[in-house]
Formats: structure tokens, C-alpha cells, sequence
């Protein structure tokens, strides 16, 4: 069973507008055990838009269909289906009746324009859109089935749970199930991580494993397909049990989690608090960490102290520190720990320096040169980060960030 998506809209191809409907189908295909070979996006030209639909007709069994089911001209869903498929547009009473009746239902007048979206290809049968006022569409070309949905995101999921997924139960499309699950990592590259993964990442391994790398979060995508849900997942454990043998402490979490979790994780397994005084990446670690709820026990407060001033007056870094070695340094790193440790009286603390860019840089202190500090009533200490002077402003911040988490993860994970 191969199936394609196609997005319909110039906005998509154009760039104006991101496609977030064509990664929530494949998922909810990819759930249902149906395979996804082909995702299409086309703009608004009727002749490109016939010739998409045929050359998937040619290569899926199954095709579904987003956008260009409106009432403007520019939607041209209907009409090149039909063209594709050699037959012609035919009003359907029911589908009108129901367009009726959901502008009677919020009081609103039907416009004659509205009239065209109750035209189905002949022979095509109406799907029910209790949300809005285009029906989709189920429509068989040939030996490949097409289904045609409205593009606005909500509409097309609640059709798609209700008057999707039974009829592809129901036409024999669902033979079991796919199931994925996710292992995130950080500290290594997506490349070291790989070598020590050929035999998991191997073409043909059953269950198959992908590796992806994501702002410096490297992660493994484990699927497995089964007659259902619990075989599925049986397939996949083992697999999991050997991913976690062999990278445990590079683990950051799993599903959606990332490094921000791992260190909360950790937070709340020793039942430590966190504070931060945050330089170059101007409060995203407190903003990461105070994304996720309940982290008000752990995370007890950050200061933000962009200027040298705020380094002084704020955290009481010494100034004789910053004329000697400079903001960016691992001595002023660490007195930024030192220093938020004891504002806050936390457990721990980080402090973080650096040039950001795209300016500011020196041949001796480049931008991506950055400095971590940790502080413990162990004791505290400094890390040096080289992020590239060719990264952009945002992605030294981020992984900046990313690091100083991971660092007092892996600290507390130890204790």
C-alpha cells in the first residue's frame, strides 16, 4: 500500500505559508500501518494541478488531498480531480443541503458562490464537514483512491478522524499498525553517534531505525509495524532496551522531550534548585526551563545581565575580574555561577558568557566563543564552547543554552 499527499495552494509553494498538514497525515497514515512514499505541494494552476493528480494516481493506491476545496476561483481541487479522472462536475444534492445548513445554523446568509462547493467530480461520494462548509471529497480513479479535504487544519483532522479513517477500515486500506518511538540525545555529533549505531541504522533492519539531528539534538526514530499496537510495540523494544544500553548518558529523553527535560528530570529526582545569570544567551535557559509547569520548587529565579554593569551590581562579579579577562572569559563565567548561587541560595547555579554575533568578534575571542560556569557547594567550574563564527546569532544562543542545561544534568545525574 503506497500513499501520497498533496497539498494544494500557491500560498504553500510560495513559502507564505508553512504545509503543517501534510506532516499530521503522514503520522496518522504512518499509525494505520499505511505507508507514505510522496508528499506534493502544488500552487493554484488548474493544468499543474491535473497533472499532479494524475502522476499520483499512476504511482499510489492511495491519495489524499488538502486545500482548494473553497469557494473562490482559486480553488481548483474539484475541477482538476474531475479533469484527471475524464468526467464531469455534478451538484450533490446532500452536499448542498448540509452547506444550508450550517450557515442557517450560525445565521448567516449562503452566498451563490458558495453553491460551487457541492459540485463533486460524477461519481464521486460527499464526505460530511461538520465544522465548515466544504465537504470533502472520496473519489475512486481508476485503481487509486482519492480524498480531497479542505485545507484548513482543523476542519481537515476532525474529517479526517470521522469520515476518513472508517472508510479506509472499512475499504480494506488498514491491515495493522506502525508504531514510532523516539530516543533524543545531546552531547555528540549526529555523524559519532552513527558509527557507534551502523548495525541499528543498517538498511533492512527490522525494526527499521532513522537518525535525525535537530539544533544539536541528534535523535533515533525506532518503527516497528505489527497486526497491532502491542505487537508493534514488542518488535520495537528490544531495539530501545540496546539504544539506551549503549547511550545512557547522552539520553536527554524521549518522545518530545529534550534537554530542558532531562535536566528537570534530574532536578526533581535529587530534589535540587537551579538558578542562572545568563549573559550572551539573554535568559533562554530561564525561559526554556520555566516553559515546562511545575518547575517553581526547582528553579528558583535568573538574572539576566547582558551589560557589565549588571554583572557588577547584580551578581557582584568583581570589576577588576572583567577588566583582566574580559566579559567573555572563564573566570567571569564563573563567578556568574558563584554569583547566582548565592543571590538565590540554590543548589546549583550557571552562569554563561559569550560573543553571539553576527559582531563583537576578535580574533582572539571570535563569535561562538563561549563560556560556561557551574556552581555547586562542591566547588565550581568552567567550560569552553566553540560554536562556529559562522553560525547565526539564534543558533549560538540556542545551543549555548542547550549545553549549560546538559552540563548540570549530567552533574546531577551523577549524584
Amino acid at each position: 500500500m503506497k500513499a501520497e499527499i498533496i497539498a494544494a495552494g500557491s500560498e504553500l509553494v510560495s513559502g507564505q505559508k508553512l504545509d503543517t498538514n501534510s506532516r499530521w497525515i503522514s503520522r496518522k497514515l504512518q499509525s494505520l500501518g499505511i505507508d507514505v512514499r510522496f508528499h506534493t505541494a502544488i500552487g493554484d494552476d488548474l493544468a499543474e494541478n491535473v497533472a499532479a493528480f494524475r502522476i499520483a494516481a499512476d504511482r499510489a493506491d492511495l491519495v489524499i488531498v488538502g486545500g482548494g476545496l473553497g469557494p473562490t476561483q482559486d480553488d481548483l481541487t474539484r475541477e482538476a480531480l474531475a479533469r484527471a479522472a475524464n468526467v464531469s462536475l455534478a451538484e450533490i444534492p446532500e452536499a448542498l443541503r448540509e452547506i444550508q445548513a450550517l450557515f442557517a445554523s450560525r445565521k448567516r446568509e449562503m452566498s451563490e458562490r458558495n453553491r460551487v462547493q457541492a459540485l463533486l467530480p460524477t461519481g464521486a461520494e460527499s464526505l460530511t464537514n461538520r465544522v465548515g462548509t466544504a465537504p470533502g471529497i472520496w473519489f475512486r480513479v481508476d485503481n487509486t483512491t482519492f480524498v480531497c479535504l479542505p485545507g484548513v487544519p482543523y476542519e481537515l483532522m476532525i474529517m479526517f478522524d470521522e469520515q476518513v479513517v472508517p472508510r479506509l477500515r472499512a475499504n480494506g486500506f488498514v491491515a495493522g499498525v506502525i508504531v514510532h518511538h523516539v530516543i533524543n540525545l545531546f552531547g555528540k555529533g549526529e555523524s559519532d553517534i552513527e558509527a557507534k549505531a551502523l548495525d541499528l541504522t543498517a538498511r533492512g533492519r527490522v525494526p527499521e531505525v532513522g537518525i535525525t539531528a535537530s539544533d544539536a539534538t541528534i535523535s533515533f526514530r525506532v518503527s516497528s509495524a505489527g497486526a497491532n499496537e502491542a505487537e508493534a510495540r514488542e518488535l520495537l523494544e528490544p531495539t530501545l532496551q540496546e539504544i539506551r544500553r549503549r547511550f545512557g548518558p547522552l539520553i536527554v529523553g524521549e518522545g518530545d522531550e529534550n534537554v530542558v527535560d532531562g535536566l528537570i528530570a534530574q532536578l526533581r529526582r535529587t530534589g535540587s534548585t537551579l538558578a542562572t545569570a545568563e549573559s550572551c544567551t539573554g535568559g533562554l535557559i530561564a525561559r526554556r526551563i520555566t516553559a515546562i509547569p511545575d518547575v517553581s520548587p526547582f528553579f528558583l529565579g535568573g538574572v539576566v545581565c547582558y551589560s557589565n554593569d549588571a554583572k557588577v551590581n547584580l551578581l557582584g562579579v568583581p570589576r577588576d575580574l572583567i577588566d583582566r579577562f574580559g566579559a567573555v572569559s572563564p573566570e567571569v563565567a564563573e563567578a556568574l555561577a558563584n554569583g547566582a548561587r548565592q543571590r538565590f541560595r540554590s543548589d546549583i547555579a550557571l552562569g554563561v558568557t559569550g560573543v553571539a554575533g553576527p559582531s563583537g568578534g576578535t580574533d582572539e575571542k571570535p563569535v561562538g566563543l563561549v563560556y560556561l560556569g557551574l556552581s555547586s557547594s562542591e566547588g565550581s567550574w568552567t567550560r569552553k564552547l566553540e560554536l562556529g563564527p559562522e553560525q547565526p546569532r539564534d543558533i549560538i544562543q540556542s545551543r549555548s543554552c542547550k549545553h549549560a542545561m546538559n552540563w548540570a544534568r549530567l552533574y546531577l545525574r551523577d549524584r
